[in-house]
C-alpha cells in the first residue's frame, strides 16, 4: 500500500512486493544528484493479476496519476537475456527515448497466471508467446490504466534468466490470495535442506537485480526532472 497523496501526482510507480523496490523506496537515502523529494508516488499491488487489478484501481482513485510505471522482477524467456538486464515495454507513456538512452532494452512481456519455475517451462512459454520475459501483474495494470486514459510503461529487471530453474516451486507456497505462505516456505526448506545454498544464491541474485532496477528508475526520474 502506498501513502496517500493530497493532489494528483505526476507519476505512480507500482511494485508487486517490497523486495522489488528495496533500492527505490522513498525513505531510502538518495543517490547523489537525485532530488530529495521524488516526483512520484510508490504503491504496492501484491502478487498476481487479482491483487494487481484491485490495488491499481485503489491507487488510481487515491492519487490520480498522470502516468504509471509498473516495475519489478521478471523471468527471462528469451535465451539472449541475462540476469540483471532491465527491459521496458512502452506504447503510450513517452518514456522510450529516455529509457533507451539509459541502456534499457525494449522487449515484450507475457503476463502469466503462475510463476514460471523451470527452464523447460520458460522455453515453452518463449516458443508459444514470443515474449522476451514473463511476469504476473503488468498487463493487468496497464489494461486498467488504459480504461482511465492513463499512459503507462512496464519496466522490469531479469531476476532469473531462461536457463535457470528456481530453487523451489513458489506456486506451491502461495495462499488462495496469491501471497507467500511463510510456514509452507519454511516447511519446504526443512524438507529439502539441500536447496538452501540455491535459495541463498537466488536471494543474492534478486538483490543484485533490484539494485539495477532501482538505479534505472532513479536515473529515469532524474532525466524526467531535468
Amino acid at each position: 500500500m502506498g501513502r496517500l497523496a493530497k493532489a494528483p501526482v505526476d507519476l505512480l510507480v507500482c511494485f508487486a512486493v517490497v523486495e522489488e523496490m528495496q533500492f527505490f523506496a522513498p525513505h531510502r537515502p538518495r543517490r547523489k544528484g537525485l532530488p530529495e523529494s521524488l516526483p512520484c508516488q510508490v504503491w504496492l499491488t501484491g502478487i498476481g493479476r487479482r491483487n494487481a487489478a484491485h490495488n491499481i484501481r485503489e491507487a488510481i482513485a487515491a492519487v490520480r496519476p498522470k502516468r504509471v510505471i509498473t516495475a519489478g522482477f521478471a523471468g527471462g524467456l528469451n535465451p539472449s537475456l541475462r540476469n540483471g538486464m532491465v527491459l521496458y515495454e512502452d506504447d503510450d507513456a513517452d518514456f522510450s527515448e529516455d529509457l533507451e538512452e539509459l541502456g534499457v532494452i525494449k522487449a515484450h512481456f507475457y503476463c502469466h497466471r503462475r510463476v514460471a519455475t523451470t527452464a523447460e517451462e520458460k522455453l515453452a512459454l518463449w516458443k508459444s508467446t514470443g515474449a522476451d520475459a514473463v511476469e504476473m501483474e503488468s498487463s493487468v495494470i496497464r489494461t486498467i490504466c488504459r480504461e482511465f486514459g492513463i499512459p503507462s510503461v512496464t519496466i522490469r529487471v531479469i531476476s532469473d534468466d531462461a536457463r535457470l530453474d528456481l530453487p523451489l516451486d513458489f506456486n506451491e507456497l502461495m495462499t488462495s490470495e496469491d501471497r507467500i505462505n511463510f510456514l509452507k516456505l519454511i516447511g519446504a526448506v526443512l524438507r529439502r535442506p539441500s536447496r538452501i545454498p540455491k535459495l541463498i544464491e537466488f536471494q543474492r541474485q534478486t538483490v543484485v537485480a533490484a539494485r539495477h532496477l532501482g538505479a534505472v528508475l532513479e536515473d529515469l526520474l532524474r532525466v524526467e526532472r531535468c
